[in-house]
Formats: structure tokens, sequence, C-alpha cells
């Protein structure tokens, strides 16, 4: 099979990792788009190279992160505005629709999105049920730490979503 095939299947297998890590470090259309475009060049760049020492979704996991936090860091530095279209600005406004689900699933991203960068990427992680192993060798800190620090993102989580320090995120 030709690489580019090769990587086609790859990047399948691996889009809602790229879509999930994305999203959790950018909260509007255009700049997920970015983002996501960055990944999948980043790992197009280095899908030759990529040995096979870890599973592939921990290397897409590490690569993701990577671009995110320094497409971050590129955006903290620029300050720019867009002009908002009043008639599509309009026209979502008035589109209702009502899930309390989404509502909720909304809620724990901007939570989340409120968390530092490295406690994005572990919760992100944890609500994919990642294992405190996997999790530890994504991000290059040790197990124990992970554990740790679930446990306080955790607290932070629910006194950010509803105001608390008692009780569990789910």
């Amino acid at each position: 099979m030709p690489p580019t095939q090769q990587f086609l299947g790859f990047l399948n297998e691996n889009t809602a990792v790229i879509r999930k890590v994305c999203r959790l470090y950018t909260d509007n259309h255009n700049d997920f788009r970015d983002y996501f475009q960055e990944v999948v060049l980043q790992l197009w760049k280095s899908f030759d190279s990529f040995r096979g020492d870890a599973k592939a979704s921990t290397w897409v996991y590490r690569v993701a992160l990577n671009v995110c936090l320094s497409q971050l860091k590129l955006k903290k530095r620029q300050v720019a505005s867009t002009p908002i279209d009043a008639d599509a600005a309009q026209h979502w406004a008035d589109v209702t629709y009502d899930t309390t689900e989404e509502e909720q699933i909304q809620q724990l991203y901007a939570g989340i999105r409120r968390l530092k960068e490295l406690d994005r990427a572990i919760i992100m992680l944890y609500l994919e049920e990642r294992s405190y192993d996997e999790m530890a060798d994504i991000l290059g800190i040790s197990q124990s730490n992970v554990g740790v620090r679930i446990s306080r993102i955790k607290k932070q989580l629910n006194q950010l979503i509803h105001g608390r320090t008692t009780g569990t995120l789910a």
C-alpha cells in the first residue's frame, strides 16, 4: 500500500482523538480547524519516522497535545480582532434547541478550558478512559502524579462548574 494510503487509513482511525484534543484547546470553529489541520500536517511530516515504540494512539495524543499547546502559545502572542457578521450571529441566536446533555457537555468543556494546559490534557485522557500508565507515557509524568492530579482536577472542575468543592465528577 502506498504511504499516502497508509497515512489516510491511519488518519481515519485516529480522527476522533485529534478532534477531542483540538476541541479542548479552542472554543471556536475557525481555531479548531486550524489546530486540526496543523496536527494532521505534523502527523504527516513525521509519519515515516514513527517507529512504533509506543501505541499509535499514544503517539497521536502526544503530537496533538504538542501542536495544540504550541498553537496556544502562538495565539497568546497575537492580538487580532475579527468583525462578526451580524446576520449570521442573529440567525444562530434565533435557533433554539433544548438538549440538557449538550448543555452539560458545554459546561464541562468550558470548565476544562479554564484549567491549566497540562490539566486539560490529563482530564481529557481520563475521560477517554486511558490507563494511568498510558496517560503517564503520553504526558511524560509519573503514574502517581497522574492519580494525584486527576483527583485535584475533579475537585477543581466541580468548583468551576457547580460552584462547590464537594461531590465527584462522573
